[in-house]
């Protein structure tokens, strides 16, 4: 049986772009409009329907972008909080015990420095990457 990876929530599988604005949307609907069947106009319900729910569709756009923005900003937050602490984490396939010396932002992500037992500073250490936090 193969499974399938799926994309995570708010994503687009396969790089497809998704980017349509309120331009895109009314370019569309004067195109349905000046396309209809005469005899059969567009129903005034259907067209204030199709404009909520862009609408609708614009604002959860824009909760999701803000959510992604808040998240980013709690993870390097909660990250200053690990300086001092010793910390497992996975290390190129292995375990690596260590206190947290420095903590620094790369693409607003946090990255930290460890320094091992043996005196060893290990720089380029995620937040993901860590297995255990001790006091």
């Amino acid at each position: 049986m193969t499974i399938s990876t799926i994309s995570a929530a708010g994503t687009n599988p396969a790089g497809q772009s998704s980017n349509i604005g309120i331009q895109d949307f009314l370019k569309i609907l004067t195109t349905q409009l000046n396309n209809q069947d005469p005899l059969k106009p567009m129903d005034n319900q259907d067209f204030v329907a199709q404009i909520a729910q862009f609408a609708t569709l614009e604002q959860s756009r824009q909760l999701n972008s803000k959510l992604e923005s808040m998240l980013s900003l709690q993870g390097s937050t909660q990250s200053v909080g690990l300086l001092g602490k010793k910390v497992d984490v996975e290390f190129n396939g292995s375990v690596l015990s260590g206190d947290v010396t420095a903590l620094s932002l790369a693409s607003g992500q946090p990255v930290m420095t460890i320094k091992t037992a043996t005196g060893e500073f290990r720089d380029g250490i995620m937040l993901a990457q860590i297995l255990n936090i001790r006091v």
